[in-house]
């Protein structure tokens, strides 16, 4: 096991040089209001790359292999929120009530893309479905994590109105991320040969969004609000939560006769969440005075992820190779 895998990745340490600009130098007055203004322009940017990144095909690979799809949207957006939901007596007693609803948020929320891909090939999975589920995971999450969020909050005003917050999200995310996809055809090469500056688009509107979301949380009163007792309970909540689902899928998998492949898709596409989708949608779901510690649980959580996931699809990689596969490979050789 390198060692490296278990230090934060650099978007890690950005994200906390971030937080802590924000805490030591919040936005405020006209400078808060450009930063709103710029913050909706730079995701609304953001999910329209995505949308022009997504390849139909690679969708249209894995739509065939429709058990495995269920078995990762079940994970995703009933697996998660159950939990939360169900372990509420012993989880909102480590956190504050603001942490416990971004803990709640963080279940409901799609799954990670870019990681789960990543995992997948690195732990030698089957890819084009996990391209297709963290894909479609996505799509879904702009109507189902507002949808499961309503039901996990009930009567929480911290929310507010749920068709309202619908309409927000289709409007800022979903119609972009949509436009994206229409004009693929015409600039999906062009953004293929300039990864770098979709790197720098996609980090950069979420570093704008947390640092817009902290500085209304710590002019609120963030830090003095939240002793290190409850940032102790939120690294125990986030480890449990994702112990449970890593369990689950693994066990789930093997019980349902999946092969050792997509058991790999499942684990990593099920057990993952999205920081590039969760932190804009926080900004649009939630007021801004509490959007700063709805985020906290994702950020924490999406770091144990990255640790935790490479960390076992090291140990998937170790396996032997599949007998029957290799000499089906060899014979296409």
């Amino acid at each position: 096991m390198a060692r490296s895998r278990l230090l934060p990745d650099n978007f890690t340490l950005y994200l906390i040089a971030t937080v802590t600009l924000a805490s030591l130098l919040p936005a405020q007055g006209v400078f808060a209001d450009a930063l709103a203004i710029a913050t909706k322009v730079a995701v609304s940017l953001l999910f329209f790359l995505h949308g022009a990144k997504l390849s139909r095909e690679a969708i249209l690979a894995g739509i065939g292999h429709w058990r495995l799809q269920i078995a990762v949207v079940a994970t995703t957006f009933a697996l998660f929120p159950v939990l939360g939901w169900a372990l509420s007596p012993v989880l909102r007693p480590l956190v504050t009530p603001d942490l416990y609803t971004g803990i709640l948020y963080l279940c409901a929320l799609p799954a990670t893309v870019q990681s789960a891909i990543a995992f997948a090939s690195m732990a030698r999975g089957n890819v084009p479905a996990a391209v297709c589920s963290a894909s479609a995971s996505t799509l879904l999450g702009v109507v189902l994590t507002p949808l499961v969020l309503g039901l996990l909050l009930a009567q929480d005003a911290a929310m507010g109105d749920l068709l309202g917050a619908i309409g927000r999200i289709g409007v800022q995310l979903l119609l972009p991320f949509i436009a994206g996809h229409l004009l693929r055809p015409w600039i999906g090469d062009f953004l293929k040969r300039r990864t770098s500056v979709m790197k720098v688009v996609d980090q950069g509107s979420i570093l704008l969004v947390v640092y817009a979301a902290f500085s209304h949380a710590v002019i609120d009163g963030l830090w003095s609000q939240l002793p290190l007792s409850a940032m102790a309970g939120l690294l125990v909540v986030c480890g449990v939560l994702l112990a449970l689902v890593l369990s689950v899928t693994v066990w789930g998998s093997r019980r349902l006769g999946f092969s050792k492949e997509d058991e790999i898709a499942i684990v990593f596409c099920g057990s993952t969440k999205s920081l590039i989708t969760g932190v804009p949608m926080a900004n649009v779901l939630f007021a801004a005075n509490v959007a700063g510690a709805i985020v906290l649980p994702l950020m924490v959580f999406h770091q144990m992820q990255l640790m935790v996931c490479a960390v076992l699809a090291q140990r998937y990689a170790r396996r032997p190779a599949d007998p029957a596969l290799t000499a089906a490979e060899a014979a296409k050789a």
